[in-house]
């Protein structure tokens, strides 16, 4: 019995260590999806980070983070790919967080980052700065 009750104690420790993980998603086809319009994309670096650079149409989770629910729509099979700065960084999970808990079902992680789209060679876009 006590054989039993330790498994099922593994077991659902490992169920939920792994809840809340998110697949990853490479970098061409995180891009064939932007040029496909079929992704929203969160950045979770930080305000400053995302005004020096981000990936093209991703939006400022930090900054939009009250707000973040009416950002992302109302189709919640729409694929959403959260990042941050690069493979150690989990920051990316606040924004994926917020994605499942409006309801969304498709949520996928770029481990690459900021940092891994860079290496690759893929432009960023800067926020229009209005005067």
């Amino acid at each position: 019995m006590k054989k039993i009750l330790a498994t099922l104690a593994c077991a659902l420790v490992a169920s939920v260590a792994f809840a809340g993980e998110y697949p990853d998603i490479s970098i061409s086809e995180l891009e064939a999806a932007i040029k496909k319009g079929d992704v929203i994309v969160l950045d979770v670096n930080g305000t400053k980070t995302y005004e020096k650079g981000h990936i093209p149409g991703a939006i400022d989770f930090r900054a939009n983070k009250d707000k973040i629910t009416s950002l992302l729509g109302d189709d919640k099979d729409k694929l959403v790919v959260a990042y941050c700065g690069g493979p150690t960084c989990s920051a990316y999970k606040a924004g994926a967080t917020a994605a499942e808990e409006a309801g969304f079902k498709n949520i996928k992680h770029l481990s690459a980052g900021l940092s891994g789209w860079l290496q690759a060679g893929k432009d960023t876009e800067k926020p229009d700065k209005k005067s």
